[in-house]
């Protein structure tokens, strides 16, 4: 499904010569990432742009079936491509788990016990909370360090231009450099129903849609790629958005 940018409105504009290309919320889904690489690719072959920005939405793990090779290929990608990659609530709050696996039974709700299986660790039903602290254990032990390393240094914002990016969208009425990391990550009703202008044009994935959303003030790309197998690319450059 392709979508146009809205145009009752002056359009939000990157840098003459940018193109960024965004991905949110591929939760544990590598092939449908993989497609979207080869799209890019593509594209760029095509059109050889000046300078080309991959920025990713964050919610990366957790729901889907292979989170590990999902954060492989970002690794892998960032090393040969202009890559931006900011924090889900998923990465915050596993690494969170990381930090105290006796948070981990929230986790396991969260989509945590894929993420466990895509890395060789499974889990029985009716584990104690002991039990479930000593399989995030188990699993921090067979992660590769770069995995853990990228996980925790994540970013929650990249501004281009009259851009945004952020995973679940800003609070109304607070200016963009004093958010908080907390509504960056789970913000949704206060944000998701202004019609007010934020400062800049907000991209965000977080809160799944149909089909992306490219509104007066904000752009949802998120689609729910583990439930709908749909993972939404969107593609900027100067004033002119589409998503497909």
């Amino acid at each position: 499904m392709v979508t146009t940018a809205p145009k009752n409105s002056p359009r939000p504009k990157l840098p003459n010569g940018v193109r960024i290309y965004a991905i949110a919320d591929i939760h544990g889904c590598a092939h449908l990432l993989e497609q979207m690489f080869a799209v890019i690719d593509a594209d760029m072959a095509n059109s050889r742009p000046y300078r080309a920005i991959e920025v990713f939405l964050g919610d990366y793990i957790d729901r889907g079936p292979d989170s590990r090779h999902t954060l492989d290929l970002l690794i892998q990608r960032s090393r040969r491509r202009n890559t931006v990659f900011l924090k889900g609530n998923h990465e915050a709050y596993f690494t969170s788990v990381l930090e105290d696996p006796a948070r981990a039974t929230e986790w396991f709700q969260f989509g945590g016990i894929q993420t466990m299986m895509s890395y060789g660790v499974s889990a029985a039903p009716g584990l104690s909370k002991d039990e479930q602290a000593d399989l995030v254990r188990e699993l921090t032990s067979v992660m590769p360090p770069e995995h853990i390393a990228f996980l925790r240094q994540l970013r929650p914002t990249f501004t281009c231009g009259d851009f945004f990016f952020v995973h679940a969208g800003v609070r109304p009425g607070i200016p963009l450099s004093e958010q908080r990391e907390s509504d960056l990550l789970w913000i949704r009703d206060e944000f998701l129903q202004s019609k007010r202008r934020f400062g800049k044009y907000v991209v965000h994935g977080h809160t799944p849609v149909r089909q992306a959303e490219l509104l007066e003030n904000r752009a949802n790309i998120d689609t729910g790629a583990y439930a709908t197998g749909n993972l939404t690319l969107l593609s900027i450059q100067g004033n002119s958005m589409l998503a497909i």
